[in-house]
């Protein structure tokens, strides 16, 4: 899968673009089943799989690859969670901390096996930002999310300077608050590249103004572990021409 190339092409038809994020330690075999048939009714652009922590990954995407006509992006939180199997995968580097383990070396530790397998890749500025309670993210990486949105900005506008290919606003899994429309909006006029969005995302207004203030990509994670049956209603909003046509 070219996933940028993908990108690129639904910001070129002002299209939208959603993600249903899976924590594969979250999924027995029968949950996992019933995504799947209701991700092939509602039909978003991604499936990211994915999690804070444990390694059952390929056996999740494997399913996912057999039972969906979605494209299946690896979405790691740590250097285990990796499978050629996917269609695709975000490189992502934590610029919202200083620890050199999770802004390079992670990424170090398996970047022989990712370009060994020529899966198509991501790079992207992953940056955390306060979402009102302490996150799993947060938990198992030991930093701090921005509060601040002068920091918010300023390490978007690095990451597209050091030549990320897209940048990552996270809330954190199970956020309180989403991640503000202000702060969207401020990010996304100083970027030229895609701008993904994601955490604490509940409700279709909330992602529609995720949308509205500059997202290109809402990924919703824990809010679908909750509530699966709410994927098709979600990618029909979604599609919906006064959120599809704007920028």
């Amino acid at each position: 899968m070219a996933i940028k190339s993908y990108i690129a092409d639904h910001i070129a038809r002002r299209r939208k673009m959603l993600a249903v994020l899976v924590d594969p330690e979250k999924a027995d075999a029968a949950s996992l089943g019933r995504l799947c048939t209701l991700i092939n009714e509602g039909q978003p652009d991604f499936i990211f799989v994915g999690g804070s922590t444990g390694n059952r990954i390929e056996d999740a995407v494997l399913t996912l690859k057999r039972d969906t006509s979605v494209p299946v992006v690896l979405f790691p939180g740590n250097a285990a969670q990796f499978t050629p199997a996917a269609d695709a995968l975000l490189m992502l580097s934590l610029l919202s901390c200083r620890n050199p383990e999770l802004l390079i070396g992670t990424q170090v530790k398996a970047a022989r096996r990712i370009a060994d397998s020529r899966i198509d890749t991501l790079s992207v500025g992953y940056i955390l930002i306060d979402g009102g309670r302490r996150s799993s993210i947060e938990l198992a990486t030991l930093s701090e999310p921005l509060a601040k949105i002068d920091d918010i900005v300023d390490t978007a506008i690095a990451a597209q300077l050091l030549g990320f290919q897209s940048v990552y606003l996270e809330a954190g899994s199970g956020a309180k608050v989403p991640v503000f429309a202000h702060t969207i909006s401020e990010v996304r006029c100083r970027l030229h590249i895609p701008l993904i969005v994601g955490g604490g995302i509940r409700t279709t207004e909330q992602m529609h103004q995720a949308y509205d203030a500059g997202a290109d990509i809402v990924v919703i994670g824990n809010h679908f572990e909750n509530h699966p049956e709410q994927i098709p209603l979600f990618c029909q909003a979604r599609m919906e021409d006064k959120y599809a046509t704007r920028r």
